[in-house]
């Protein structure tokens, strides 16, 4: 008994099926709790939980428009290969395509600015120096920084600074918000600690601000990521993060010093 050859039809509905199902498991997954911190971990500063759904979101979205740009593209490749030497029907445009496409990467692009702005104004809200509950000056210079621990009191033991030989250790008490007074001595300089998602510019003759929380104990890598100079590579710094009990201590130190 000869079995019937599907037709040409049928195998692009299945085809079309299976990359529908296949989008369709993609996004299943991603709504998972448990989706990948795609290069970032989790709840390490109040920062990171604003930041990590939007660059989550911003890679889910890459993907979704690679997978149809990808079937966009095979599908023809595979379901329309000459089939005679008959030249095929020619036309210059579609409207109707261009205008979808354009309405869709519009959507896109305004949805992303969307979620970008809110979260941008989410992380960029702080307190006054006066209601703060901890207040850190950050002065960049070249190659090294400055930390001045307001809460230390006044006089030059408040202030840790480093070496391109010495990175300093900037202190930060766990599940305390820090407020961040950013400056510079010389040239640009960017503030940057990769694991909490945080980077601010370091500007001279302008002053910035950050506030933030770190929420795990441990000990973290900072750098400067403008291009400052001969010893940019060697701008580093350590972002220790202690007990409130062992933030007084450390405070306590600075003050008998």
């Amino acid at each position: 008994m000869r079995m019937p050859i599907p037709s040409a039809s049928s195998a692009k509905k299945a085809g079309l099926v299976v990359a529908l199902s296949g989008l369709a498991l993609l996004l299943t997954g991603c709504q998972s709790k448990n989706i990948s911190g795609l290069g970032f971990d989790k709840g390490l500063s109040s920062v990171n939980d604003t930041t990590l759904p939007l660059w989550q979101g911003a890679w889910i979205a890459a993907g979704v428009v690679g997978v149809l740009t990808a079937l966009a593209l095979f599908y023809p490749v595979i379901f329309n290969r000459r089939k005679s030497e008959d030249l095929p029907r020619q036309f210059r445009h579609n409207n109707k395509i261009e205008i979808s496409l354009t309405a869709i990467a519009f959507i896109i692009v305004l949805v992303l600015f969307g979620y970008t702005a809110r979260d941008e104004a989410k992380i960029t809200k702080i307190d006054s120096a006066a209601t703060a509950p901890h207040n850190i000056m950050i002065n960049a210079i070249q190659w090294s920084w400055q930390f001045t621990y307001a809460d230390a009191g006044t006089g030059p033991a408040q202030t840790v600074t480093g070496t391109p030989a010495q990175p300093p250790t900037l202190v930060v008490p766990l599940g305390e918000k820090v407020l961040y007074t950013i400056t510079a001595n010389d040239v640009d300089h960017g503030f940057w600690i990769p694991a909490f998602m945080i980077q601010i510019q370091a500007l001279p003759h302008v002053t910035n601000h950050i506030e933030f929380a770190a929420q795990k104990l441990g000990t973290f890598p900072g750098r400067c990521n403008i291009l400052c100079g001969r010893n940019h590579s060697q701008m580093l710094f350590t972002v220790k993060v202690v007990t409130p009990a062992q933030y007084q201590t450390y405070l306590s130190t600075l003050k008998a010093a």
